[in-house]
């Protein structure tokens, strides 16, 4: 099954938003990506971004200390790449 183009940017839109509140981690941020965006299987999206499977299984997992080399290859099909972001203040 294929997403329209409007389906699948609010798809992106909406991990982006739970990524950015902190509702989801990155692993987290990753897997629905692949799943819900991409319809891919591990080994199929981990081959796409020209990363090793088990790197994709150790992202996906919060686990490992991965290169921002890695996060920025499963990130970059959705036109993400990892950054630095400036936080409110909590006084």
């Amino acid at each position: 099954m294929t997403l329209s183009i409007d389906v699948r940017q609010a798809k992106i839109q909406s991990i982006e938003d739970d990524l950015a509140q902190g509702k989801i981690t990155l692993g987290e941020a990753v897997k629905r990506f692949r799943v819900d965006v991409t319809q891919l299987q591990q080994t199929q999206y981990a081959r796409m971004c020209k990363i090793s499977v088990r790197t994709l299984i150790q992202i996906e997992h919060d686990e490992g200390n991965p290169t921002l080399k890695s996060l920025n290859a499963v990130f970059k099909p959705f036109g993400l790449q990892m950054g630095v972001v400036r936080r409110p203040r909590k006084f």
